[in-house]
């Protein structure tokens, strides 16, 4: 006669990030089972890092589902995609009603509300989680964003939130995000956002190494200095760390890294859904862009060799002065990053049906992910200040901010501008706040064009919204308006 199941959860895929989180589990006193494809690494996995542990293993899927209490509860942290949906596949037929697969990867957010359908169907319950903080989050707290099937949260909350980051006395980076889809849609937008807070980074590098012509010990030191203020951050300090970092001659690393950047997606879906939503995540999509100029680096110096420009030096000007501009730039900009994803998020949970707590979402990001910083608060305390809050730029605190930064933002854009310096996160940030602000914009004429050429009709200042007109400009043309859409 088998023995009578004892582990509380099991793991499924033992890369680093997986090790990592079932050590964590193992190390707040649950009992994990580890599982993995290749079977070889259960063994060695056991034999080396998990030895001395509570941790066992499984040879199959079967045996893994049978060490299971129940409700049985298995995780997965594999490859997004058909991986997912073959490890599903094999895991259904030993389980039973009330059963729970959580997917742990960064899995593409429509997958996840296919998948939470398809299981519920079954009546088995699924949950969509972010996980993030990379390998160390993993190991010692990361920020966990759960989404799924609400009864399976109950199953799952004490777990998820004893391996999780600890904020503000010890509140947990963790908490129930929302139906189907919210929790994996979460993590994109955090993604997307993460693009846009490195992107910001380079650019203020970038205005501080060419423009100023500071060495990485002089931007070290700066960065260091900013991250003891408002712009405290994981970022800025793993950039101040970097640039500290020295090859064996003493020179900086960073110098000798190719300035080609790479990516895997997750920002460019957050780009795609923006656009099937209307919303202007302006920031993040020129930080995509951003890494696609950078790939095109054979192209790029071509061009530099026949392309008239400015020189990339910020001439005859105060440098302590500049950098300070340059600080409220990346500020300011940070801002508008984090309204334009929460803009996103709004949308997104009306197009959906789900119900997002937008300052619980910030308080699961102040700690153990890679956006991790003290500004994140703030935003959790504008969101407690106005449940209702439409866009952060309308809260208080972030209008005064916004103000304060205001003059310093526009001089760094104009000395980059005038230098030559590319700024596409910096420039579109702004050109987002003073498009946000500005009571009336140039898209009556637009509207003029589109009825012109096409007969799409517009509205009327003198009349109430929803009615539509439309002009025989030309005089040869005939009344009939063509149909229209919104995003």
């Amino acid at each position: 006669m088998s023995a009578e199941p004892q582990a509380d959860i099991a793991l499924i895929g033992l890369a680093v990030m997986g090790q990592n989180l079932i050590l964590n589990m193992n190390d707040h006193g649950f009992k994990v089972v580890a599982y993995n494809r290749t079977v070889s690494k259960v063994d060695e996995f056991l034999a080396k890092e998990a030895k001395g542990t509570e941790i066992v293993g499984a040879h199959s899927i079967a045996e893994m589902c049978a060490k299971l209490k129940k409700p049985r509860r298995v995780m997965m942290l594999v490859k997004a995609g058909s991986a997912v949906d073959d490890f599903i596949g094999q895991i259904v037929p030993h389980l039973e009603k009330g059963d729970i697969i959580i997917d742990g990867g960064n899995s593409l957010y429509q997958d996840s509300i296919r998948r939470c359908k398809e299981l519920e169907a079954k009546e088995i319950l699924f949950i969509g989680t972010g996980v993030s903080g990379g390998e160390e989050g993993a190991r010692h707290g990361p920020s966990i964003m759960p989404g799924g099937s609400p009864a399976a949260w109950p199953h799952v909350k004490e777990i998820f939130q004893a391996v999780s980051a600890k904020v503000d006395g010890g509140a947990p980076c963790c908490d129930w995000v929302g139906e189907g889809g919210a929790g994996h849609y979460v993590k994109m937008v955090h993604n997307g956002i993460e693009y846009g807070d490195m992107q910001l980074i380079c650019e203020a590098y970038q205005m501080m190494r060419d423009g100023l012509g500071m060495s990485a010990d002089e931007i070290h030191n700066t960065f260091s200095d900013w991250n003891k203020g408002v712009l405290d951050s994981y970022l800025v300090e793993i950039t101040r760390d970097i640039l500290g970092f020295k090859e064996a001659d003493g020179t900086p690393l960073v110098d000798h890294i190719l300035d080609a950047a790479g990516q895997k997606g997750t920002g460019k879906w957050t780009v795609i859904d923006s656009m099937e939503l209307g919303m202007p995540i302006t920031l993040i999509a020129e930080a995509v862009y951003s890494r696609c100029v950078s790939a095109l680096k054979d192209e790029r110096v071509a061009a530099s060799k026949v392309l008239a420009g400015p020189s990339g030096k910020i001439a005859d000007t105060d440098k302590k002065a500049m950098l300070a501009a340059i600080h409220d730039a990346l500020y300011a900009s940070k801002m508008i990053s984090y309204a334009q994803g929460y803009m996103l998020m709004r949308a997104a949970a009306k197009a959906n049906g789900w119900t997002l707590n937008y300052g619980g979402i910030a308080l699961m990001w102040r700690g153990g992910c890679i956006i991790r910083s003290q500004f994140l608060g703030k935003i959790k305390d504008a969101f407690d200040r106005d449940h209702n809050l439409v866009n952060l730029l309308l809260d208080s605190y972030f209008q005064a901010e916004i103000a304060r930064c205001q003059q310093g933002w526009r001089k760094a854009i104009a000395a980059a501008v005038i230098a030559g310096i590319p700024v596409p996160a910096f420039s579109t940030a702004l050109a987002f706040y003073d498009g946000y602000r500005s009571g009336r914009l140039p898209a009556n004429l637009l509207q003029a064009q589109r009825d012109y050429f096409g007969a799409h009709t517009y509205e009327r200042l003198d009349k109430p919204r929803g009615q539509f007109f439309h002009t025989n400009w030309t005089g040869r043309g005939g009344d009939t308006a063509s149909s229209t859409y919104s995003v």
